[in-house]
């Protein structure tokens, strides 16, 4: 059985489905994006009920429903530690501390773990007042300190305004001017931060080798993009462009035995979600990629733990090229070079939507299936591939 295709290469062929020019029919957008009329049809009509449209069950309500079966087991747990929290802060007005409810709990056999996610409590702090009690200020201090901590670990970019904000979204609302005290006591600062005069900003550390780098005779390294196969090795990068409504980001994953970027991932943001977003789609796309070399620049969102992460459980291999090299990605860096003379730099671009469509449209329609390459022998991205693949089944 097929895997399904990925979630936002879905709603972007949609997208385009739905604001086709006049005469441009459904089975000529499903053939410019490689699937079959009736599945884009299908997609229409699921789009429509998402959208309530048309009558019908939203994915949204199903995956909700599958959640709160996957939460039946815990409820009970869960309601003991609501039931207890409310006599405990009966019996205690000014409600001070919850650490000691926590104890009272694990004494009757309720998990720590349970109690604390219940109460929206961090365990290592519970763990630190078990043998040295903090004050409450202490303990929003530390709450704090962790939700900027995470955000900086994914995003070193980001200065002390942006961490403020990540760490509002996990439930840690500060002032700028906090967010910058405790960023700065701990030595959380923007990789894009001015240098010190008379100095110059430190790269990020690699945290892979650079598998495509081959020393000659002569001594001289040089970077050798090739490959005899798909899925053995792909290129990786991002890039941005400007629109009326702000920047709008694109991070694309290219096989470099056929040329095709087999993933991508568009947002309004540069995080290391986009990153791995891009990579989760390709995989979804392509199957079996253990073993597959991933090379990318030192970019913030490469060196991400989330982005490792997503790597080691695809058991894919990392790469990294040196710091201001572009030819350590070359073949990436024509790619968009590319995108942006046939569409970046054709007009300006009033809102991020038509400039997403745009972007997709191109990459899918015209790079994978109508423009020649004349290292795959005047053949396009896709024909290669197929070609290829029919080869090799002739061949077994």
């Amino acid at each position: 059985m097929p895997k399904p295709y990925p979630s936002e290469f879905r709603d972007d062929v949609v997208r385009v489905a739905r604001n086709r020019e006049p005469g441009v029919t459904i089975e000529q957008i499903a053939k410019d994006f490689g699937v079959h009329p009736m599945t884009l049809q299908k997609w229409l009509r699921r789009a429509d009920i998402d959208d309530g449209t048309k009558p019908g069950q939203p994915r949204v309500e199903g995956a909700e429903l599958r959640e709160a079966r996957k939460r039946i087991r815990l409820l009970e747990q869960e309601n003991e530690v609501l039931r207890r929290a409310a006599a405990y802060l009966s019996q205690e007005p000014s409600g001070k501390r919850f650490y000691p409810l926590v104890t009272e709990l694990a004494d009757t056999g309720i998990p720590v773990t349970v109690t604390c996610r219940v109460l929206k409590l961090s365990r290592q702090p519970y763990y630190r007042w078990l043998t040295d009690p903090i004050t409450p200020s202490e303990v929003v201090e530390a709450y704090r300190a962790n939700a900027l901590f995470n955000a900086h670990k994914d995003d070193p970019e980001f200065g002390h305004r942006l961490l403020a904000d990540e760490a509002a979204e996990a439930g840690e609302a500060m002032a700028d001017r906090t967010a910058w005290r405790i960023a700065s006591a701990n030595g959380w600062f923007s990789a894009f931060g001015k240098p010190k005069r008379g100095k110059h900003r430190r790269p990020g550390p690699p945290v892979h080798d650079d598998l495509c780098a081959v020393t000659d005779e002569s001594g001289r390294t040089r970077q050798v993009f090739a490959a005899d196969a798909p899925n053995e090795l792909w290129l990786t990068d991002i890039t941005e462009h400007k629109t009326a409504e702000g920047k709008l980001y694109l991070c694309a994953i290219k096989d470099v035995f056929s040329g095709r970027i087999v993933g991508y991932s568009i947002d309004s943001r540069m995080k290391s979600r986009l990153a791995v977003q891009a990579l989760e789609n390709a995989v979804a796309m392509r199957g079996d990629v253990a073993g597959c070399v991933v090379h990318s620049d030192r970019g913030s969102q490469f060196r991400s733990r989330k982005f490792l992460r997503a790597l080691t459980r695809h058991r894919m291999v990392g790469s990294m090229g040196r710091v201001g090299s572009s030819g350590d990605n070359a073949a990436m860096e024509s790619f968009f070079a590319l995108l942006q003379k046939n569409v970046l730099d054709r007009r300006s671009w009033t809102t991020r939507e038509q400039l997403r469509i745009a972007i997709i449209t191109w990459i899918e329609r015209t790079y994978h299936r109508r423009r020649r390459q004349s290292r795959l022998g005047r053949l396009t991205p896709i024909e290669f591939e197929t070609t290829m693949n029919t080869a090799v089944e002739l061949a077994a």
